[in-house]
Parts: structure tokens; C-alpha cells; sequence
């Protein structure tokens, strides 16, 4: 555990690294403190992201409706580089899965995400990478370079292996970002920290797709039975759900606003019913109740899970 870098320190360490900074008017007072009385650190680790979309840095420094900016602590763009967009407590990690966080705080492998109650937010460094997050939207070699000499600035600067580094995907069930293999990200990291500050090892992203995350059609149903009824915060099947309603937002069907906590209520069964009326479903076919072609067809359209019944 360490103390936050300031935001002189944060400049310092990564232009040391060789990157070029470009700072948001405001980042060095922006961040969630004072309105959630909660302060950052003890920190442990960074956490890399894909934004899911294109041109969002101010999406990123201001936030949206539910969750006030800023939303990482610094933005990747494309072609844009890298903007430092906030300075301390930031909406980025959400809840995480403890035994996750606990293995990044001891630098050991990282054990499989299945819990979300401890909050990333307290602890991680945020990198929102500007990505539409799928296999046809490539992170040019600038760009997932610079994400490389972010995380090794950090790490380096805290004196952090890069078994500090973690995706989102690692560390909170559902979620799938980044869209790229992090053994790989983590081992050009590692390259990056056994050079000299300022010296670039040469990286490239990785082609490989990542395995795309699975949603069991059995505890999906289970979950769209249960939830609705179920006492406020109730979850039954937290990462299948994730998944489903990342998709249903991705297509219009749900709004990003009921989205992302983990359970199945009435809202997503009212989106998944309009999906499948849209796939031409009527009467009890169109129930919001998933069914086995309607998981798949949703899966398949927008390229997050696969479907195991």
C-alpha cells in the first residue's frame, strides 16, 4: 500500500516514462472527495479500461447521469493521447471482488472475480483506454503503447512490480474491458519497467481476441424470476446479468442508468421483452424471460458473451 502521488508527482512520473501529457483544465482539484466523504488511498494497484466508445473525454472528466465525473484518472485517445482528467477518489473501479484486490495489494496471481463487495474506487488508479471494445475496433500500436508507459510510470514510481496491474474484466464479474489480453499488457509492462525511465521498449498490442466472457442461460432465468420480487439490491447471478444488460444498452433496449448493479429486476426483464419483440416474439415468448435463441441472438449481435445452457 502507498500513498496517492500528488499531482506534481503523477506529471513528473509520467513524463520521466517518455510519454507526453496533455492536462484537462481543472484535473488536479478533480475527483470525488468532498462529495462522498471518502478519501483515495491507501493505494495498491492500476486498473486498465476500454470507454466502450469513441470521443468520450469529456464524458470521462464530467461523467454522466448517476455517476459524476471523473471517471478514471487519465484518458488514452486514439489519436487525442494521453490527458491527465482527475487527481484522487474517482468513479472508475466500482465494487470490486476483496480477494482480487487483496492479491494485486500482495503482488500474487490473480484469483477468478466472483464477488463484487469491496470498493476499487478507495484504492486503483484509473486508465480509460478510448475503444469501441470489440475484436473490429483495433487499439492502434501509439495508443496501447502509451497505456504501457502509463501503468509502468505508476508502478515504477510507487516502486510496483506489474503484477500491480489489473483489466476491469479481472477484477468485477460482468465486466469485459480492456479488449485485450492482460498477461500480455502485464508482460509488456514488466519489459517497460527493466528499462531505463524515459526509454521505451517497443510494444505492440496483441491480435489475439480475448475470450469472450460466458452467461449461463440456467442462472440467467433464474435471476429474472427471482430479482423482481426480491428485496431492493437483491442479486442472484451478478455477472451474467452485467453481461446482458451491457448488450441490451449497447442495442437501446435499456438505459445505462439501470444497469450494472447485478440484478435482474423488473426494469431489464420490460428491455429484454423488447428485444424479444423485436426478434419477432409475441404473448408468453415475450415475457423478458430469457430464452435460449434470444440469449444467443443477443450475445452474437453485439459480441459480448456466449451462451452456455
Amino acid at each position: 500500500m502507498a500513498t496517492p502521488l500528488s499531482a506534481a508527482k503523477m506529471l513528473a512520473a509520467l513524463k520521466a516514462e517518455g510519454l507526453t501529457v496533455h492536462e484537462h483544465t481543472g484535473w488536479k482539484t478533480h475527483n470525488r472527495e468532498a462529495a462522498t466523504g471518502k478519501s483515495f488511498g491507501p493505494v495498491i494497484g492500476v486498473l486498465i479500461h476500454h470507454t466502450g466508445g469513441h470521443d468520450d473525454k469529456e464524458l470521462c472528466f464530467k461523467g454522466r447521469t448517476g455517476l459524476p465525473g471523473p471517471l478514471c484518472h487519465a484518458w488514452l485517445g486514439k489519436t487525442a493521447g494521453l490527458w491527465t482528467i482527475g487527481n484522487g477518489r474517482a468513479n472508475h473501479a466500482g465494487y470490486a471482488d476483496i480477494d482480487v484486490l487483496n492479491a494485486i495489494r500482495e503482488e500474487k496471481p490473480l484469483p477468478h472475480d466472483d464477488a463484487a463487495g469491496a470498493d476499487g474506487n478507495d484504492c486503483l488508479y484509473g486508465l480509460e483506454i478510448e475503444n469501441r471494445g470489440k475484436g473490429g475496433d483495433p487499439y492502434p500500436d501509439a495508443q496501447y503503447r502509451q497505456a504501457v508507459l502509463w501503468a509502468a510510470a505508476i508502478c515504477r514510481a510507487h516502486g510496483w512490480s506489474e503484477k500491480s496491474v489489473a483489466g476491469h474484466k479481472e477484477v468485477q464479474p460482468g465486466k469485459i474491458d480492456p479488449s485485450f489480453d492482460m498477461d500480455d499488457f502485464r508482460a509488456d509492462v514488466k519489459r517497460q519497467l527493466a528499462v531505463k525511465p524515459g526509454k521505451t521498449e517497443p510494444t505492440k498490442p496483441t491480435t489475439r481476441p480475448a475470450g469472450k466472457p460466458r452467461v449461463d442461460l440456467s442462472r440467467l432465468v433464474t435471476a429474472a424470476r427471482t430479482d423482481p420480487g426480491a428485496k431492493q439490491g437483491h442479486v442472484s447471478y451478478m455477472t451474467g446479468t452485467n453481461l446482458t444488460e451491457a448488450a441490451l444498452v449497447e442495442l437501446g433496449y435499456l438505459s445505462r442508468t439501470y444497469s450494472g448493479d447485478g440484478s435482474f429486476g423488473t426494469t431489464t426483464v420490460a428491455a429484454y421483452a423488447k428485444w424479444q419483440h423485436h426478434l419477432g416474439y409475441t404473448g408468453d415468448d415475450a415475457n423478458g424471460i430469457p430464452g435460449k435463441i434470444s440469449l444467443d441472438r443477443l450475445g452474437e449481435k453485439t459480441g459480448l458473451f456466449t451462451v452456455v445452457a
